[in-house]
């Protein structure tokens, strides 16, 4: 039984065989890092920016060249731009770190990862470029439709900003991928459940639902310490995500249904690494339901 469309589906149906992702560190970085609307990052957010299972090695072009020198075993691949922000550059510079990238014909999806305040038509128009020869997924890190959790976990822009952005993709006809964090301090069940509603009114193409889960040297880590956060229990998280799973557009793309945290980064929660009983339990809960994706949508 297929209770929700999950990305690894999609990606076989479309391209026939298996896809990979290439991650890669473009070299950017986040405009409420440096200063442009806030230092620091958001609060859950390492040094890395999101990137920590990324190796850099040197250039865009030899990260790429070195995923490929180990023969993965896949048909086609996807060329992700992962950590901070990557559309925070010139449309000029943008265009050369994407072209570095897109070395190899057997790169179909060009995945840029990046922030709603940090698109605008210049760059809009660059990636709808992209879109005539490869797929284009624009990644928006969300997290909350709740303005007062953003403020309070330093995203660093309204959701009217996220609105105009989607707006604007859209009108491009580029494919769009929202993060929706689960368990943000302060939150309870009802921001979950407005912050889908919120969603439902867009017209995004795909979702990644992401535990909060506790890093190593973030302001997050000092909140855990003083017991201003505690973290939600894994029960409390998947019951969460069926929320979100069964009351999303139907048709969307569920990218992720939980968060990676490398192992010695990891502060809490500990279930956290539990990935595999995660999704195999909401899979349960979905079928012993008989719940499908947007049942309740």
């Amino acid at each position: 039984m297929l209770t929700y469309h999950n990305l690894s589906g999609y990606l076989k149906s479309k391209y026939h065989g298996k896809v990979a992702k290439i991650c890669i560190d473009g070299g950017f970085t986040c405009p409420n890092r440096d200063g442009t609307c806030g230092f620091g990052g958001c609060i859950f957010c390492g040094e890395r920016g999101a990137g920590e299972h990324i190796n850099p090695l040197g250039s865009i072009r030899s990260q790429v060249e070195s995923y490929f020198s180990k023969q993965p075993k896949a048909d086609k691949f996807i060329a992700y731009f992962q950590n901070f922000t990557n559309t925070y550059a010139p449309v000029d510079v943008l265009k050369r770190r994407y072209d570095e990238a897109l070395i190899d014909p057997r790169i179909v999806i060009l995945d840029i990862g990046t922030r709603p305040d940090c698109i605008n038509e210049e760059v809009v128009r660059l990636l709808a470029e992209y879109n005539k020869n490869y797929e284009v997924w624009v990644e928006l890190g969300l997290q909350t439709a709740n303005d007062a959790t953003a403020q309070f976990i330093n995203r660093g822009y309204g959701r009217d900003v996220f609105a105009n952005a989607v707006a604007l993709l859209h009108k491009y006809g580029l494919r769009i991928v929202v993060h929706l964090i689960i368990g943000l301090p302060g939150e309870t069940q009802a921001d979950v459940e407005n912050t889908v509603a919120y969603l439902n009114q867009f017209p995004i193409w795909g979702l990644k639902i992401h535990s909060l889960y506790v890093m190593k040297d973030t302001a997050l880590e000092k909140l855990y310490h003083t017991g201003a956060f505690v973290p939600q229990s894994m029960r409390e998280y998947i019951d969460s995500a069926v929320y979100v799973l069964t009351h999303v557009d139907p048709d969307l793309i569920i990218h992720r249904l939980t968060g990676d945290c490398p192992k010695d980064l990891l502060v809490a929660p500990d279930w956290n690494e539990k990935k595999t009983e995660i999704l195999n339990t909401i899979t349960s809960i979905m079928e012993k339901n008989q719940y499908t994706q947007g049942i309740f949508f």
